[in-house]
């Protein structure tokens, strides 16, 4: 994908993001309608296996596990197959989405479902996990363009969305909202760096002719 098009997909991404939480929080004075019928929909067909499958999401979506362990297993992982430029990128991306995802949730100030399983930090909006799966998911798919890759980080994310309203800790457009920003944080930087990643150098201009 051109540098061009990475760095459109990624403003529009942020931006739908920032739209959609300000929509959301400064449009509405409740949850809107989707976020309270899936909330409730969740809630009253909630099953043990579903929290379980959750339970698991969240251990490993987030805290220190999402935040340090995930990320230095992924620099070292491309440390290790003597790929420092992918390394430093995708130390950057984990930064660089982890730091949107904290300016948004305290510019917002959503509130949190008030059925919540597992307590969470503050802020509902946007879903820091679902932030880290589109994370994770983008970085792979940009330095490993497949389409294995592609579908892999699709189910990922989209279950780590599902993740989060199975215990209530968030409202459905929170996991909309974490996996634009997760999304538009590797895009961005992948305009900015992708040529130094693939180790590219830019064309020299073509000597005078004299």
């Amino acid at each position: 994908m051109r540098r061009r098009m990475l760095l459109w997909w990624g403003l529009g991404l942020l931006a739908a993001a920032v739209l959609l939480g300000a929509v959301i929080v400064f449009g509405y004075s409740e949850p809107p309608g989707f976020d309270t019928w899936w909330n409730d929909f969740v809630s009253a067909h909630r099953g043990e296996a579903m929290v379980d499958f959750a339970m698991v999401l969240n251990a490993i979506g987030g805290g220190w596990i999402a935040v340090l362990a995930v990320p230095l297993l992924v620099v070292l992982a491309l440390l290790l197959a003597r790929r420092w430029r992918a390394a430093v990128f995708a130390a950057l991306c984990f930064a660089a989405s982890a730091g949107a995802v904290q300016i948004l949730k305290h510019l917002f100030g959503r509130a949190r479902p008030d059925d919540m399983i597992v307590a969470s930090d503050f802020g509902s909006f946007p879903s820091g996990h679902t932030a880290n799966a589109a994370t994770i998911a983008l970085v792979v798919w940009v330095l490993f363009p497949r389409v294995w890759t592609a579908i892999a980080g699709a189910v990922w994310i989209v279950a780590m969305a599902l993740s989060r309203t199975f215990l209530s800790v968030h409202w459905a457009t929170d996991t909309l909202g974490g996996a634009l920003v997760g999304a538009a944080t590797v895009l961005l930087l992948a305009a900015w760096l992708l040529p130094r990643v693939q180790g590219l150098r830019p064309p020299r201009e073509p000597a005078p002719i004299v």
